[in-house]
């Protein structure tokens, strides 16, 4: 699953920032390759607003 940063990480929560780095997304459309598990999917649905998802 392919995952691209389409808004900036300003004004995120903690919870939503961590996921983000977790993805390891830093900038603003960058593209990381991430294995379609549950844990995956759990950091993608919770930060899916500044996201574009690939599957």
């Amino acid at each position: 699953m392919n995952v691209t940063l389409r808004r900036s990480l300003i004004k995120l929560t903690k919870p939503q920032l961590a996921a983000a780095k977790a993805l390891g997304l830093k900038k603003i459309g960058q593209t990381v390759s991430v294995q379609d598990n549950p844990a995956a999917r759990g950091q993608v649905e919770a930060i899916k607003f500044i996201l574009e998802i690939q599957q």
